[in-house]
């Protein structure tokens, strides 16, 4: 799983600018709440009063107030306001961290005031005249100060606030300030600024999902480029191992798992903590005396994704293996239609296929299910917790140590660190299958192939490539196989003549030749190319001198002149044409309507066995190399079409080294030389009227194969 971190850590760019806007991000989310306590408890309940600070205040309040503050404060209130019109004082200062200070200190005595003027034992006025006959002194009114602390001190500080907003509102109107346009000013202030937050949020986001995208789908590309590079690198030992329909599935669906879980990393797995641990910081600091619902809401929850995880976990590991079988099964029911019918097996493999996809499917349901019972589960959770801070933020409320606002950004934000942990949980259900995609993903990248090219290769050792290839006491054995497939293999191929190979089926014909282009390396002995050890060439410099013809016949979708022309930009339209002749399939190319610009299907289905062999061979002789390789690539021709491509081959490539694998003597009998294998083991070599005198397996092949004339030597040919 570590892997799918380390992946985007490929992209660091892109993972720092995306912290910094989830953080910016989160701010703006966490942002609200707060402004929408303060609508609800200052825009609606105190009349927009924010502060027990009024902006103005007359000058007689201003020295009531100055009764209950010791000489320095009045000092500091005189400093924090300057005189205005008729008798008016205007706030001077607009700091937050002044006007708090401010707020602390004219908090107690406006609501001495406004209990006095409420009471008609002991009235403002009545105290001023105390004051003024020198009735009582300073010391007196400081104690009045403390005493109204003591008493308060059983009294939630925000119902002490809300008392002083209440005085300062009346503050207010006795100076002629239009409490309704205040109000409404501050409303559309705090609204101006949740909208500029949302429209930044909005913003954020669409950026963080830009980025993400972006990064994930480089990743995905990155991968794919670096998984087929690898798979090309591979032997037919990596591709045996692995098998195609796996490197497929790797190649695309598992690639597109990590893809996918990386935009999820980016956007949901940073954001959540982000969110979360700031939503705790948030609920810490409204001192609501709730903050156990959260706890036990985390744990709960915490509890729940272990057990669902740790019934789910085993399925992820279990379903890109399923994916595979799912391809292989498809892959050969599709590519084995023709047999299929003809064995009239339709429902055996519909069983097969339905099988296949009924375990994928069941796998995918269980996967499912865990995420149908989590999300009711979560939501009942949520629900829950908003009951439960209802039912207890309105006992405070009603006690007067909770404030609506208040209580409604504490949902707000329990709501926002729930969410989170539900963003982890949804992606932790993903996590284990991504991580076993990335893992298999891995597992062919750190696969190191078997046949690979040497520090310090040998191709500078080879001026004019002259295409004399010899096998020198060459064995081989399969991997894993425990006897060998070929054994003790010499002979020599020079340039200008043909060695045939022929032999009974399984007796290693398709193997010699596949060791040529290094698709296996020998076991024992070496296969050399004027000289030079194949193995201490390059594989590029290698196979660039090599004209392969596979036993099947191999064409790519496009165009009949896209196929000719595959062995390299360089080849000319007439060498194309030349090589075109040569294979004798220049006749039904320009049969087509667009002859060499006539497309091909994927595979070469729009052609025949005979036509797709033909089309082989041109695309090799067309290469131009020094040394050409027939993996029994004539099979599908007829004996006109076979002789007169034989003839060409002849007349043509006189100075290249021809190889034949071949099943019918008639294709080999004038080879320079022929190669007899029988069991890995060579039988005999010679030419034809040598191997009917004195090797007993050629004998009996020519004896299947011949006539008595042709065995004669009088049937010709």
């Amino acid at each position: 799983m570590f892997r799918l971190f380390k992946y985007l850590g490929e992209h660091k760019a892109a993972v720092v600018a995306v912290i910094v806007l989830l953080v910016i991000q989160a701010y703006c989310d966490l942002s609200l709440p707060s402004y929408t306590s303060d609508i609800v408890d200052v825009g609606i309940q105190q009349k927009g009063i924010e502060y027990a600070v009024p902006e103005v205040m007359r000058a007689d309040t201003m020295e009531q107030i100055g009764w209950f503050l010791t000489k320095e404060e009045t000092e500091r209130l005189t400093a924090s306001y300057e005189q205005g019109e008729e008798g008016i004082q205007r706030l001077a200062v607009k700091d937050e961290k002044t006007l708090k200070e401010l707020e602390d200190l004219l908090g107690l005595p406006f609501v001495i005031l406004l209990q006095m003027g409420e009471s008609e034992e002991m009235t403002p006025e009545m105290l001023k005249a105390m004051i003024d006959g020198n009735m009582i002194d300073k010391e007196q009114l400081l104690r009045i100060r403390e005493e109204a602390s003591l008493q308060m001190a059983d009294q939630n500080e925000t119902m002490v606030r809300q008392m002083a907003a209440l005085a300062v509102e009346k503050e207010y109107e006795a100076c002629g300030v239009d409490i309704g346009k205040h109000q409404t000013s501050y409303l559309i202030r705090i609204g101006a600024k949740m909208l500029g937050l949302t429209l930044l949020m909005v913003a954020v986001a669409i950026a963080v999902g830009f980025i993400a995208s972006r990064a994930s789908a480089q990743i995905g590309r990155d991968l794919r480029g670096r998984v087929f590079d690898k798979v090309i690198s591979f032997s037919n030992k990596e591709i045996n191992e692995f098998s195609t329909a796996s490197l497929i599935t790797r190649s695309t669906n598992d690639i597109q798992q990590v893809q996918m879980v990386s935009v999820m990393i980016l956007r949901m797995v940073i954001y959540a903590p982000i969110i979360g641990i700031g939503g705790i910081v948030k609920v810490a600091r409204t001192r609501t005396g709730m903050d156990w619902i959260i706890a036990v809401a985390v744990v709960v929850i915490i509890c729940i994704v272990a057990l669902l995880m740790a019934a789910a976990m085993p399925k992820f590991k279990q379903m890109q293996t399923l994916v595979d079988r799912l391809n292989l099964v498809s892959r050969e029911i599709l590519t084995g239609i023709p047999v299929i019918r003809a064995f009239s097996r339709e429902k055996v493999e519909e069983e097969r296929f339905d099988r296949a996809n009924k375990d994928l499917m069941g796998t995918q349901l269980f996967t499912n299910r865990v995420m149908t019972v989590m999300m009711p589960v979560m939501m009942l959770i949520m629900n829950g917790i908003t009951v439960a801070i209802v039912w207890f933020g309105a006992q405070g409320i009603d006690a007067g140590n909770l404030q609506v606002g208040d209580m409604m950004a504490f949902i707000t934000y329990t709501m926002q660190i729930v969410m989170a942990f539900l963003m982890i949980t949804m992606i932790s259900v993903m996590l284990p299958r991504a991580g076993v995609a990335a893992d298999r993903i891995e597992e062919i990248l750190n696969t190191e192939p078997v046949i690979c090219d040497k520090e310090k290769v040998a191709d500078g050792r080879i001026g004019q490539m002259r295409g004399v290839l010899e096998f020198k006491d060459v064995s081989f054995r399969y991997p894993g196989a425990d006897e060998n497939a070929l054994e003790h293999i010499s002979f020599k191929a020079e340039p200008g003549k043909t060695t045939a190979i022929i032999g009974s089926t399984g007796c290693g014909k398709s193997t010699l030749i596949q060791l040529i282009p290094r698709f296996y390396d020998v076991t024992e002995g070496q296969i050399t190319v004027d000289g030079i050890d194949v193995r201490d060439l390059s594989q590029e410099k290698l196979r660039s001198c090599l004209g392969y013809v596979p036993q099947k016949g191999v064409l790519f979708s496009g165009t009949i002149e896209s196929n000719l022309k595959y062995g390299g930009e360089e080849i000319s339209d007439e060498t194309m044409k030349e090589a075109a002749r040569i294979a004798q399939a220049e006749t039904f190319i320009e049969e087509k309507p667009e002859g060499y610009g006539s497309e091909i299907a994927q595979g070469g289905t729009n052609v025949s066995g005979g036509q797709k062999q033909r089309l082989s061979i041109a695309r090799a002789i067309a290469k131009k190399p020094e040394i050409f390789l027939f993996d029994d690539s004539f099979s599908a021709l007829d004996y006109k079409t076979d002789a007169a491509l034989r003839k060409q081959l002849h007349e043509k490539l006189q100075d290249a080294a021809i190889v034949i694998v071949a099943q019918r003597i008639s294709t080999i009998l004038h080879a320079d030389q022929i190669i007899v294998l029988d069991d890995g083991k060579i039988a005999g070599i010679g030419s034809h009227e040598q191997l009917l005198k004195e090797c007993e397996a050629y004998q009996e092949i020519a004896r299947s194969q011949l006539s008595t004339a042709e065995l004669s030597g009088k049937g010709g040919f």
